[in-house]
């Protein structure tokens, strides 16, 4: 059973069916909820999606009311939590799990004057926005990294579930990690968990026993971190700088820095001037970030790091650029070609090279 703890921010200490009682629209703060799919915790993708909840409150300061629910489920407790949210005054709502979608989209159709952002999802209201950020960028920087690093030439990748976001992370980070060893070789795990450290932790020590020197995560917890650090191998943070759980073991870490855009939001409301949009910005608009990197790595390997990672910033390099077959060896990117928008957001294949089929 998830915990499901109700929080507020610090712009105000009541909870959330207090919005109801203010005396004034006039002087009332901007009531701003957040939804999140795991524990605030001090790691991870709802970590730094909180981290920039608290940076709306020290830009406003008593202009907003920021509250935040953790640990809701993607099933029916999202809408009953959203829908609570909506009644009781917000005016804006972020949804920060893929599987809040439809339940984001029914309680925004219902409650046409709150203004409601879903997080990687791709279905708009006129007062619903979507939002993401190109995490497919910085899985080709780390994938150039486990491509050299790997001494066994098996990078183990441990994955949530088969939704076109996460399968452009495995594909990205294993077309760049090929294109620096040729011999690697992609062991990958489903998880079928956003966050679940004792799954995750099965899953790590399931890739290690098999021959993985090197682990990737597309989960929430520091789990898979942690069992590196005590296993001896290396691995990548996921959403957030997990340094802390992993010293020797982390070689970098994707982090996701949600609070420019969170601000610009919230002011947009503020001004007026909120309208319903689409949002995909990567390494370039500074929402995909990575960690200092690690006192171990080699200069040669941290050199081609940066060296693609101010490439992708430039917009001189693409992770997904032809020749790219897919995994039963048809063509799916001529040479010179790269792929659009639209080919990654719906990316439901393999590419060629890796092994194991996809789920369904």
């Amino acid at each position: 059973m998830n915990l499901i703890r109700v929080c507020v921010g610090a712009a105000a200490a009541m909870g959330l069916a207090l919005g109801a009682l203010a005396t004034s629209a006039a002087e009332d703060p901007l009531k701003v909820g957040f939804v999140y799919v795991g524990p605030t915790g001090d790691f991870g993708w709802t970590h730094e999606h909180d981290l920039a909840r608290q940076k709306i409150d020290e830009h406003f300061g008593d202009k907003v009311e920021t509250t935040y629910v953790e640990s809701v489920s993607e099933g029916p407790d999202a809408e009953r939590v959203i829908r609570q949210m909506a009644q009781s005054g917000h005016d804006l709502i972020f949804t920060t799990s893929f599987g809040y979608m439809n339940p984001t989209v029914k309680v925004a159709k219902l409650f046409p004057d709150v203004k409601f952002e879903h997080a990687t999802g791709f279905k708009r209201e006129t007062n619903l926005s979507t939002y993401s950020a190109r995490f497919y960028e910085g899985r080709h920087v780390i994938g150039l990294i486990a491509g050299k690093m790997t001494k066994t030439n098996t990078i183990g990748y441990i994955a949530s579930f088969p939704i076109p976001e996460v399968v452009r992370g495995i594909n990205a980070a294993y077309l760049a990690a090929k294109s620096v060893n040729p011999n690697v070789k992609f062991k990958i795990v489903w998880a079928s968990t956003w966050f679940d450290p004792g799954k995750e932790a099965d899953a790590a020590n399931a890739l290690i026993e098999q021959g993985a020197d090197v682990i990737m995560q597309h989960t929430d917890s520091a789990a898979p971190m942690t069992i590196a650090e005590e296993k001896g191998v290396k691995a990548f943070g996921q959403a957030s700088n997990m340094i802390k759980f992993g010293p020797t073991a982390q070689l970098t870490s994707i982090i996701d820095n949600w609070a420019p855009y969170y601000i610009e939001r919230v002011q947009a409301v503020m001004d007026g001037t909120w309208e319903s949009t689409d949002t995909w910005g990567g390494i370039k608009d500074g929402m995909v970030v990575l960690a200092p990197y690690n006192d171990n790595l080699p200069k040669d390997v941290v050199a081609l790091a940066e060296y693609a990672r101010l490439g992708i910033q430039l917009g001189k390099i693409h992770p997904f650029a032809g020749p790219i077959n897919k995994q039963d060896g048809s063509e799916w990117l001529a040479a010179g070609e790269t792929a659009t928008d639209e080919d990654l957001l719906g990316m439901n294949f393999y590419v060629e090279g890796i092994e194991g089929a996809l789920p369904n």
